[in-house]
């Protein structure tokens, strides 16, 4: 499992660590001292697991895990000095509630409970192979409680997370797992197109170009800003008139 630690205390992180040493199937992508961190960490590596600390600087703990549950993201392990944010941590599902210091056996249950969550996903239809047997141009997509259809019609950009996807609609968006590889055969060609090795933006939903500088920049509805790689400039400059 890959997993992420967040803790604002370096000591912390490096307790959490060697506890993890233990345990070869688990992978540290990456560390964070705040949940903001926390969030970019997890949408850059992608995770099956995130150990994290309540009180941190910025997004706490239970809100980054309230933002990461919301779409579908990675098992939640609290650990914490306190226990009065218990009753808070299991409405976003958490997996355990560890206390400060971190007993060695309390972790190894946390982390069983975890790989019977991950097996169990595992064990579920695989996301990908709906659309190319059944349903063409749809993905369903692993949420906590359930699987959710997902129209790639209705998304404006997916972007690469390690081995998982975000896919952006104007409201939602889910975390799935998924390879760019795999996504691009799966679209196909179509209105969804490949800007750089980690994104796929929908036409339509481009609003401006800015080409300052050397490179280009698309502007999106929704008010992101993605660069268009070296590799997909001259293709997708086509698209667009010339400047005049």
């Amino acid at each position: 499992m890959k997993a992420v630690i967040a803790d604002d205390e370096a000591l912390a992180r490096a307790l959490l660590r060697g506890l993890l040493a233990a345990h070869s199937d688990i992978e540290i992508v990456g560390e964070a001292a705040d949940g903001d961190t926390l969030l970019d960490v997890v949408r850059e590596h992608g995770a099956d697991l995130v150990l994290t600390d309540i009180d941190m600087p910025g997004i706490d703990g239970l809100a980054a895990a309230s933002r990461l549950s919301h779409i579908g993201g990675p098992d939640i392990i609290f650990v914490t000095a306190y226990d009065r944010y218990a009753t808070a941590a299991f409405d976003v599902d958490a997996v355990d509630y560890l206390l400060k210091p971190v007993r060695r056996h309390r972790l190894d249950s946390a982390l069983d409970r975890a790989r019977r969550r991950c097996v169990a996903r595992a064990a579920m239809p695989v996301g990908n192979a709906e659309p190319r047997s059944a349903e063409e141009g749809v993905l369903w997509v692993h949420t906590r409680h359930k699987l959710v259809r997902v129209n790639l019609a209705e998304i404006d950009r997916i972007e690469a997370a390690g081995d998982h996807v975000y896919l952006h609609s104007a409201e939602h968006t889910w975390l799935h797992r998924i390879t760019m590889k795999e996504v691009e055969s799966l679209l196909n060609g179509g209105d969804l197109r490949r800007v750089h090795r980690s994104t796929f933006v929908r036409l339509a939903a481009i609003r401006a170009v800015d080409r300052r500088g050397r490179g280009l920049t698309l502007i999106l509805a929704d008010g992101a800003e993605v660069p268009v790689g070296p590799n997909y400039r001259t293709a997708l400059a086509a698209v667009f008139p010339p400047a005049g």
